[in-house]
């Protein structure tokens, strides 16, 4: 009940003047309070925040509709310990010794099923927050820094406790959100103008999602419908587990949260990293990740591994075009952005009673994405995950392959296969899907499999936080105003890449079209615009953009399983349909919701060069060629009435040979090595990417084991690498 209340809530928010919210709450809202004073029970909820966040007026608000106690730390607890106002105190000690004796007379306190509003200091002490945690759930009141300063100052407050003469109000409140980052345990976003009313209401709803973690389940595609109770699992289950029993795609059982425009202006300014936080932790359940474990996960993600402060910038190209630059990672591609980050919440997630085996196919870039996020895992975790790739031996760049294969580690392996990257991704599902199998490898060597690519739902996530960013990025650089639709125009493959933008719309970003481009294997093109997915007679054809060199497109599911409402059968039927007669058509009504939010074209081998000298002879800027076909149909299919974020999906030095040819040059060395010292003096390469070189001359006669496309061929390599990684069960 509270939970369709709250989303009928969200969604008119955005529509919904500040001075109007009091009188919607109170027709919006028919929940018992006792309800949920029941479910914290004997809990506090301990409200944390800078000064001037509201937390005493908040605190009352909530104290007064669970009907129990509340208590305000200065006045209940200090004042009455010291005898003395809070600010006398501070005068007689100093700063130092004040956080000191402030944190042993919060260590006195001891309540229960109360309301407790904290100092904006309390925090800094940890003994005493170890002791209100332990009793408490801790609801941060997330301010926007500006909106804190402005009321602090008519509050006639120009300096709080630790703010000596040389330290700036907005540096020291910078300085403190490391330590509110590191105790709660939900976070509410308290947007400009928003009412303490309104605030207590989301704090009521941040500690029932808190308590209730059975609501944020996962669901397969192809499970039955919500209201026939489906077989639901909680997010560390479906990471493990990559793909659904039933051989569906993992999808969030209630869709995902919306933001409202203002929580959204909150992150206006915020690094990339404070915005995966605040995206992720409404995603992902704190009994699945709790807050601290998921900061230090994003922050080891996107801390040291990318060359671009930014992690994923967004530049202008010309006209109203903007790239946004997804290849600023460790292996040059827009997979960074997700793989940085999925290994080491799968290694949080696993059990620690058994052995994992992650599969991976890839058609280029995954592959050694993949490698390097696994091999940065700790050693402890190493010993119990290990990694096999399986790519088209001849359907990836040279520089692609090669990078693969200096990403291997001692516990990760990549192996060519004699065919497309559709044999491989099939191979992998149906590896899955094979109970004999995995049951042997289970009992014999105490491993279970599970994948990488974006079929797993933990793959796919962090993907829709550089779309949202991008948005912001254009905000913050004055080209829009927050509210101003944008176009984003992505080259697609496997779907996972432009699912994310579309459900970034879904969650309140201001996207209208999210446009697919497709190269000379236009599967989807066809598709989206007759609705009908047709591979009879359809042959693969290799391209100098491989990684959409793809005519299966997985994550497709995910998005008509959005479109159907969660029919799980009917999305079944599609994907049964599709693999014994080879295609599916659409129904009308079908087809025009899909068409809401997607447009397709596609570009031809000579178009997408054309395109890359084109641009570089009038702007300098060197496109891939995975971008340079997002270039080519969004000057088709884009009206111009507003700005089109194109995806930068790779770097160009990945693809040497395309580029040395779309630039016409007159020699083109045959070798990697030459190709890449060529590109080199003639636009010379980031720092990040001329590591590339040193993986090539490292790898002057690279090595790796080659297959045929046989399932029983590739199974072999697959028991091979578990039997050298992990002991035998016995």
């Amino acid at each position: 009940m509270f939970h369709a209340a709250w989303n009928q809530y969200l969604n008119r928010m955005r529509h919904t003047a500040a001075s109007d919210l009091k009188l919607f709450f109170s027709r919006t809202f028919a929940l018992s309070w006792k309800s949920i004073r029941t479910l914290i029970g004997d809990k506090n909820i301990v409200l944390m925040g800078p000064p001037g966040a509201g937390k005493t007026t908040v605190g009352k608000i909530v104290g007064q509709k669970l009907d129990c106690c509340f208590i305000d730390v200065d006045d209940d607890v200090l004042e009455k310990t010291w005898n003395m106002p809070v600010s006398e105190k501070l005068k007689d000690v100093g700063k130092e010794q004040f956080l000191e004796e402030e944190g042993k007379a919060l260590l006195s306190l001891s309540a229960s099923g109360s309301v407790i509003s904290l100092t904006g200091s309390n925090p800094m002490h940890v003994a005493s927050m170890q002791h209100v945690k332990k009793n408490g759930i801790v609801v941060y009141l997330d301010v926007p820094t500006q909106s804190i300063m402005e009321r602090l100052e008519l509050m006639k407050v120009d300096r709080i406790v630790g703010q000596g003469p040389s330290t700036s109000l907005k540096d020291l409140l910078q300085f403190r959100k490391q330590f509110y980052n590191k105790w709660y345990d939900v976070r509410v976003v308290c947007e400009n103008g928003i009412t303490a009313t309104a605030v207590a209401e989301k704090v009521l709803h941040a500690v029932e999602r808190y308590q209730d973690s059975e609501s944020e389940g996962l669901i397969s595609t192809r499970g039955l419908k919500c209201e026939q109770k489906p077989s639901i699992k909680f997010f560390s289950d479906a990471v493990v587990e990559g793909l659904a029993p039933d051989g569906g795609l993992f999808v969030p059982l209630m869709g995902l949260p919306k933001f409202t425009a203002g929580e959204w202006q909150c992150l206006l300014g915020a690094t990339y990293a404070e915005r995966a936080q605040l995206i992720l932790e409404r995603c992902i359940h704190p009994a699945d990740i709790p807050v601290p474990e998921l900061w230090a996960i994003v922050e080891a993600a996107y801390g040291q591994n990318f060359t671009c402060s930014k992690i994923a910038p967004v530049r202008h190209l010309t006209s109203n075009q903007f790239l946004l630059e997804l290849f600023h990672g460790p292996t040059a591609s827009f997979k960074d952005l997700a793989l940085q980050l999925m290994p080491r919440l799968f290694a949080y997630c696993i059990p620690k009673s058994c052995n994992y085996l992650i599969m991976v196919a890839t058609s280029g870039d995954t592959g050694s994405a993949v490698l390097d996020g696994f091999n940065r895992l700790t050693e402890t975790d190493k010993q119990r995950i290990a990694v096999i790739t399986f790519f088209p031996e001849n359907g990836v760049s040279p520089i692609q392959k090669i990078q693969m294969i200096g990403c291997q580690g001692k516990n990760t392996t990549v192996v060519g296969v004699q065919s497309d990257f559709d044999f491989c991704q099939s191979a992998i599902k149906k590896m899955f899907s094979n109970s004999d199998y995995t049951g042997f490898l289970t009992a014999e060597y105490g491993t279970a499999l599970s994948a990488a690519n974006s079929i797993n739902w933990a793959r796919l996530l962090p993907q829709v936080v550089y779309h949202a960013s991008a948005y912001l990025d254009l905000v913050d650089q004055n080209v829009i105003t927050f509210g101003c639709p944008v176009d984003v125009c992505i080259p697609t493959g496997n779907f996972g890449n432009i699912l994310a933008a579309v459900y970034a719309k879904r969650m309140g970003i201001p996207i209208r079209k999210c446009i697919c481009a497709s190269n000379q294997n236009n599967v989807l093109t066809d598709f989206i615009r007759t609705g009908l997915y047709d591979l009879r007679g359809r042959k693969l054809m290799q391209s100098s953009s491989p990684a959409i060199d793809i005519l299966k497109s997985s994550n497709l599911e995910r998005h008509l399983h959005l479109m159907a409402n969660g029919d799980g059968p009917a999305v079944a039927q599609l994907f049964s349909d599709l693999e014994n007669q080879h295609y599916f058509q659409l129904q009308k009504e079908f087809l025009e919701k899909l068409q809401q939010d997607l447009v397709a074209d596609w570009c031809s081998e000579k178009d997408c060069l054309d395109a890359i000298h084109s641009v570089y002879n009038s702007t300098g800027y060197i496109l891939d060629p995975h971008t340079a076909v997002a270039k080519v149909v969004a000057d088709r299919v884009q009206d111009k009435t507003c700005p089109v974020i194109i995806s930068s999906t790779a770097h160009y030095s990945k693809f040497a040979p395309a580029i040395l040819q779309a630039l016409r040059m007159e020699e083109i060395k045959q070798t990697p090595l030459g190709q890449l010292h060529l590109l080199n003096s003639y636009k010379p390469l980031p720092p990040v990417h001329r590591g590339l070189l040193e993986t090539v001359e490292k790898n002057k006669q690279p090595s790796h084991p080659v297959c045929a496309a046989d399932m029983n061929v590739l199974m072999e390599h697959v028991e091979a690498l578990i039997q050298k990684q992990f002991m035998k069960v016995f």
